[in-house]
């Protein structure tokens, strides 16, 4: 017989260990995430009264897996729209946060007693949050649609792109003990190339296929055409050299703006739910009690500053970035852990040999500490804030009220060279990047390609490089026109010129940029494709630039590729009821909403819910299968699975969720005492039955009974229509909630 893998048995024990503790923590009331990590800890090695993983390289691959389903399922539920609403609050956050962090662990580690390079460690490892635990944490406690999230998930976002920049930072530390700013620099530019490429051409592509293909999908070819999306990004990131985390947040905000974003949520989630169960039971395997033992008030101590500190630190950021004072807090507070990143840094640290060997074993029990405190310390938030806030001076509140308005204020008041200065170099950037893309694709694909084929039909190669010189241009000379020309009206900025002495000292100068990023695209496919000198490469990028600019085609070409972007890109948003205006979107929210089958609003009209009376919000849609409701009226019922969609504050919106969305207290309800009885009766002539019809015998409205079938002439008439005769000598079977006699049966039809 083949032996098994070990894989297998290996699963097994995890999901088994999991399943049974997880549902005593659900007993007890404790977030989930604690259970596995409590399973891990006695399937581990190092707990020897129970059976152990033997295969733990496979379970760190499936770990692995997890955080790319958490983090493809936090794209999807937080879009580019979003991204770019807390981007600055995100940032000011985490930049924030990992300064003070990284100061506080170079701090402490020196107190403890670590190496310099130790301490340097220590620093970017206490600065970088968990993502998937913070995630998690959210949905064991029902808060992923709270207003403080979407912040939270925006700083997130910017700690995994600084912890990217980081492990290039401490690689370099690593090897030559000295700081590389041109190697940073070079892994920013990168990052940033790589990101607005992905999302451009993202955004172009992916929602325009899934609509192509919209009327042949099922839900299974859905979720492999999803997951394979998610892993395709994946494996891009990994080959750019950036976080496998990070590829899989952008293709699930990608996704987000597709209108097949809820369903393909819907069928990520039983993954997501698996995969993370095993990541986290593999944190827990990594528990090492002889470590806390040896090591328990190093531990302690930097636990608490980690939970201490990083949550003030975190607190501050949210505060400076304008929020008020109470997402501040509810913020602030989950930022209190460490996790995967602060391994892949511990780990970098011991491959290069540059740290304290007792470092990677203090780090991965500090990360499981917070991880516990995590949920307890998100869910004192509001109490924390409840009790902070009454105590706080008068004074310093009305400081803090009027800051948060005055950051959250009108941005329409721009002056008009500042304005023109953003919007071209926004310009220079985003066409720059797809500029770079077309033409680094085309030099390593594109060529090689074409000259293995035209060598193999021998076939001289300046013909396969002309061919491919010329259909890299054709297919850059929209981007060229919108890089040089887009967005410049001499109108306008003669209007500028007058009103503002220096403007011509910004605008001259940043128009020869976008004409100058132009030739330079230009120059690089030439340069990539024929060797000329450099004169006459110059030459040439001139006179194509030259052309383009004079195209109307390349005008109209362009225009029809901005527009496709831009229905791909509002494609989710157009599903709304309406559009909230764009001076109004801070004061409402507006978001559709699947009623659950065990809301208390499921089977109420609008007037027996009292949505408005009790939740302050307005239904203002109804969609129900292919059908929409436009402002339901009040004698609209609702029904489990209807999509409403609801608009209010952020707050309204956030009290009636948790009543369409509310989940049922079981899973499954066993309902085997609940039975129907089945009789047989004979019809004799002169009966109460014979020559009645069943639809007029009233035999379902009066006495509870329906008949399933009649034995007439060695014939079954199963179901038989309500206008057929009862006839002399049928046997009648019928069913019944209600244990019934044939005299009592007889009775009662006598008393009909």
């Amino acid at each position: 017989m083949e032996e098994l893998p070990a894989i297998f048995m290996d699963l097994a024990v995890i999901l088994v260990t999991a399943g049974v503790i997880t549902v005593v923590f659900k007993w007890l009331k404790q977030p989930l995430v604690l259970g596995y990590i409590l399973a891990g800890f006695f399937i581990g090695p190092h707990f020897p009264w129970f059976p152990a993983v033997t295969d733990t390289e496979s379970v760190h691959v499936w770990s692995d897996i997890g955080i790319v389903f958490l983090m493809f399922a936090l794209g999807l539920e937080f879009s580019l729209k979003k991204l770019k609403k807390v981007g600055g609050t995100g940032a000011i956050t985490a930049l924030t946060e990992l300064a003070i962090m990284f100061l506080i662990g170079n701090t402490v580690g020196h107190l403890l007693g670590f190496s310099d390079m130790s301490c340097i460690f220590l620093g970017c490892m206490l600065s970088i949050s968990s993502t998937a635990i913070i995630v998690k944490s959210f949905d064991d406690l029902k808060l992923k649609q709270q207003k403080f999230t979407s912040t939270v998930t925006g700083v997130l976002v910017v700690e995994d792109i600084v912890a990217v920049l980081l492990l290039v930072v401490l690689g370099t530390l690593s090897v030559s003990r000295s700081f590389n700013g041109g190697e940073l620099a070079g892994s920013l530019v990168r990052l940033v190339f790589f990101l607005l490429v992905w999302f451009l051409f993202g955004i172009y592509f992916i929602p325009t296929f899934l609509r192509w293909m919209r009327r042949y999908m099922t839900e299974e070819t859905l979720l492999l055409v999803a997951v394979g999306l998610c892993f395709g990004m994946v494996v891009l990131a990994a080959k750019a050299g950036l976080s496998t985390a990070l590829g899989a947040f952008v293709m699930g905000a990608i996704l987000a703006e597709t209108i097949e974003a809820d369903v393909i949520h819907r069928l990520i989630t039983p993954l997501k739910n698996l995969f993370a169960a095993v990541f986290f039971v593999s944190v827990g395997m990594m528990v090492q009690p002889a470590v806390l033992g040896q090591f328990w008030w190093k531990i302690l101590i930097i636990a608490l500053c980690i939970i201490v500190f990083k949550s003030m630190a975190a607190t501050l950021g949210v505060l400076l970035s304008g929020k008020p004072l109470r997402t501040a807090v509810q913020s602030g507070f989950c930022f209190c852990q460490i996790g995967e990143f602060s391994f892949i840094i511990a780990g970098l640290g011991m491959s290069y040999g540059v740290i304290d060997e007792n470092l990677y074993p203090i780090i991965v029990s500090v990360s499981i500490l917070t991880t516990f405190v995590t949920p307890y310390m998100i869910k004192g938030a509001n109490p924390a804030y409840e009790w902070i806030e009454p105590r706080l001076p008068e004074s310093l509140k009305k400081h803090l009220e009027a800051y948060s308005s005055h950051s959250g204020g009108d941005e329409g008041s721009r002056a008009t060279v500042g304005g023109f200065l953003r919007k071209q170099l926004v310009n220079i950037l985003i066409y720059g990047a797809i500029l770079a893309a077309i033409s680094l694709l085309s030099i390593s694909l594109l060529r090689p390609f074409l000259d293995g084929l035209f060598h193999d039909l021998e076939v001289p190669q300046i013909w396969s490089r002309l061919i491919g010189l010329v259909g890299t241009l054709i297919l850059m000379s929209p981007f060229l026109w919108a890089v040089a020309v887009k967005n410049v009206s001499r109108s306008k900025i003669k209007k500028m010129f007058s009103a503002f002495r220096f403007s011509q000292a910004v605008v001259i100068p940043l128009l020869l940029l976008r004409y100058f990023v132009a030739i330079f695209a230009v120059g690089m496919v030439v340069a990539g494709y024929v060797d000329l000198a450099i004169g006459s490469l110059l030459v040439i990028a001139v006179v194509v630039v030259a052309v383009v600019l004079f195209s109307r085609r390349a005008d109209g070409f362009y225009g029809r590729i901005e527009e496709s972007f831009n229905k791909n890109f509002n494609s989710r948003s157009a599903q709304a009821a309406f559009r909230i205006p764009s001076g109004m979107e801070n004061e409402f929210a507006m978001e559709r909403l699947r009623l659950s089958p065990a809301s208390p609003l499921a089977g109420k009209t609008l007037a027996q819910a009292e949505v408005r009376e009790r939740y302050g919000a307005n239904v203002v849609a109804i969609e129900r299968g292919d059908t929409v409701v436009d402002l339901p009226g009040k004698s609209e019922i609702l029904m489990p699975t209807d999509v409403l969609t609801v608009i209010g504050t952020e707050d309204e919106v956030g009290a009636i969720r948790g009543d369409i969305e509310k989940e049922a207290d079981m899973l499954v309800h066993d309902h085997s005492d609940h039975e129907m009885h089945m009789y047989r009766y004979h019809v004799e002539a002169g009966g109460p039955l014979c020559g009645m019809q069943i639809g007029t015998s009233l035999l379902a409205v009066k006495h509870h009974v329906m008949v399933i079938a009649i034995e007439r002439g060695g014939q079954k008439i199963v179901n038989p229509p309500k206008g057929t005769v009862f006839l002399h000598d049928d046997l009648l079977w019928f069913v019944s909630p209600e244990e019934l006699t044939i005299e009592g049966f007889e009775k009662k039809m006598v008393e009909m």
